[in-house]
């Protein structure tokens, strides 16, 4: 595990010495849209029906509005605080150019969030902007989800598939999505008749990438994000701009395909693409890599 031990302390789990993980890496390199951070400098985020804040003193990462049964049952999967990224970094930071992003990335984590949810979110995310996206989910949350209260502050969990299935596509559509509404009503709608979300997680990465693609508005990119930040698939590769412009200025030349680049991805860095991905991703939006 990446701490030595965690301490209860009132409504609160204090993870000890926590390695390889801070905070704007974590929640700012594109897996999430439920995380805002505060002016102190902490993140207020809603998952799996909680809602929770976390901060960093030193190198102890602290849980507020938690428990330890939660943490265990939750989070500890969760910020995938079992897994040794120093090894991913290690292995990863063979490759020299790879080594640049990796070093300036060094405290990204992925999370591992709600299959349903991140399938809806995603749908939403393409052709959009980060602002809005986050925007519609909240409004989505806010009219199919359950109130949570926090800190005096009213905030959302993401509904239930059966919740969100009670929707009409017009419903949908007024919360902002547009043209999305009818993927998400025609997606929910499948998933509520026939559940196949564990089929998909247990199936092979390349399985579980086609059965995805088999819903309206899922394509390659949002396929591979799904199966990223959800199920466990981590020889996934989504590539969009960013990565694009990473991978054309380290590795290809500028006229290579989407499609090449995330088998060319997949085919450098085997089962640790994803982690990849989230390195290069990270570095080439913070940095402004241009084509």
């Amino acid at each position: 595990m990446d701490f030595k031990n965690i301490e209860i302390k009132d409504d609160k789990v204090i993870v000890k010495d926590v390695v390889n993980f801070q905070l704007d890496h974590v929640f700012k390199c594109g897996q999430c849209f439920r995380w805002d951070e505060t002016e102190s400098g902490t993140y207020i985020g809603v998952a799996f029906g909680k809602v929770i804040e976390v901060e960093k003193q030193e190198a102890d990462l602290i849980i507020h509005n938690t428990s330890e049964e939660d943490f265990n049952r939750i989070w500890l999967n969760y910020f995938d605080l079992s897994r040794n990224y120093s090894d991913i970094k290690a292995v990863l930071s063979e490759d020299p150019l790879l080594n640049k992003a990796v070093v300036f990335g060094e405290g990204i984590r992925l999370l591992k969030q709600d299959p349903f949810e991140m399938m809806i979110s995603f749908i939403i995310s393409a052709n959009n902007r980060i602002p809005m996206i986050k925007k519609e989910i909240n409004l989505i949350s806010k009219k199919w989800g359950q109130k949570l209260t926090y800190k005096g502050k009213d905030y959302y969990a993401f509904p239930s598939i059966e919740a969100l299935n009670s929707a009409s596509e017009e419903e949908i559509e007024k919360c902002g999505v547009g043209f999305r509404a009818k993927y998400i009503k025609d997606t929910v709608a499948r998933i509520n008749d026939n559940n196949n979300i564990d089929q998909m997680i247990s199936g092979t990465d390349d399985q579980c990438h086609e059965m995805l693609k088999e819903y309206m508005g899922i394509g390659p990119k949002v396929a591979d994000c799904i199966m990223l930040f959800s199920m466990g698939k981590y020889s996934a590769f989504p590539v969009d701009v960013w990565v694009k412009r990473a991978m054309q200025h380290f590795y290809l030349a500028p006229d290579v395909s989407l499609k090449k680049i995330r088998d060319f991805g997949r085919d450098k860095f085997k089962e640790l693409s994803g982690f990849a991905q989230q390195y290069l991703f990270y570095y080439a939006r913070e940095n402004h890599i241009l084509e």
